[in-house]
């Protein structure tokens, strides 16, 4: 299916005030403000009257997750005053550098050397030098690297700002129709399917302990049919889910359905590009806390508490501490009402 076929059949969803979660008469987020991009007189008189910072400063950098058009002018005005700016790929980065006439030097900061970079950076803050830190797409941390930075920077108490820009959690929420808030954003799953379900089960737990929130999560397209697949097994294949991939860029793409149907479809239709895998919030029902005690019951029926806690919880995708708690509560009532 190509992509223009699959993007325009897609469900189409109720947007704005009258869509689901949003009455009528909710007030708007900035109903009675003054635009936020303006400033008053004495706005801009308290900006200009502030004291000088302690050393330099740190500027965390948001850069396009594909468009090159949506570097703001703020981020480019970042990186050319800026010092040093720090990368994860200086080879990506340079794109960005040549689009928009940058001269600045840029160094490596990744995974691999942060731990070791981190002092001597702060060293260069501290004797006043502004440094820019980008990722190779995205804002800054959130799953790349410099949190390590930030933090150090913190400690030294070290002058901090972000350019805010694009984001692929955030552009694949807003695009798939999903509630947009209260939202998890959980980063990359575990690659291997054991570490994954294991998460995913705490997360389900979680929802059966009161949380609701749309979640999110990044994905390799290599791994993205497997990643659904498990997802229906720990959540329920009836759990709406959107695949939403190679945002902002030619084929952007955002399907929709439940984790099972996308399942299916991703097992016999290999993905590409970047990949952002979002499912609905948990809707807790009588019967699933139904479900739950039954299969206890039977289980504990032939079987001692600790392994009739195990079976469940792994015919579950749940937690088995929280499992073997209702059987313990199970098998407490069930003491009581023989007594």
């Amino acid at each position: 299916m190509s992509d223009s076929s699959s993007a325009s059949s897609s469900e189409r969803l109720p947007v704005g005030p009258q869509a689901e979660g949003y009455p009528d008469d909710a007030p708007s987020h900035s109903e009675g403000m003054p635009p936020r991009h303006a400033r008053s007189d004495e706005e801009a008189d308290a900006e200009e009257s502030l004291p000088p910072r302690k050393g330099g400063l740190l500027t965390l950098v948001a850069t396009p997750i594909g468009n090159l058009g949506d570097l703001s002018p703020r981020a480019v005005q970042a990186m050319r005053s800026a010092d040093l700016v720090l990368c994860e790929d200086t080879r990506v980065t340079a794109r960005l550098f040549i689009e928009h006439n940058i001269s600045t030097h840029a160094e490596p900061l990744h995974e691999h050397n942060e731990r070791q970079r981190v002092p001597g950076l702060i060293d260069r803050l501290l004797a006043g030098q502004q440094i820019a830190l980008v990722s190779d797409a995205g804002m800054p941390l959130l799953s790349d690297p410099g949190y390590r930075l930030v933090r150090a920077a913190i400690d030294a108490d070290i002058a901090i700002t972000a350019v805010p820009g694009p984001n692929a959690a955030l552009t694949g929420l807003v695009l798939s129709g999903l509630p947009p808030h209260p939202f998890l954003f959980v980063g990359f799953a575990p690659p291997r399917s054991a570490a994954r379900k294991e998460s995913f089960a705490t997360l389900h737990a979680a929802e059966r302990a009161g949380l609701k929130a749309t979640l999110i999560w990044h994905e390799a397209p290599h791994r993205l049919a497997e990643m659904l697949n498990d997802l229906g097994e720990i959540f329920g294949e009836d759990r709406p889910a959107v695949v939403a991939r190679e945002l902002t860029k030619r084929f952007e793409e955002a399907k929709r359905g439940t984790l099972g149907t996308l399942a299916s479809f991703y097992a016999e239709t290999p993905a590409r590009g970047e990949i952002t895998v979002l499912v609905g919030p948990f809707e807790q029902t009588g019967q699933d806390a139904d479900t739950l005690d039954k299969q206890l019951e039977t289980a504990l029926a032939s079987q001692s508490v600790k392994d009739a806690a195990a079976l469940v919880a792994k015919a579950n995708g749940l937690p088995k501490k929280t499992v073997y708690a209702r059987a313990l509560e199970l098998m407490a009532m069930q003491q009581k009402n023989t007594d």
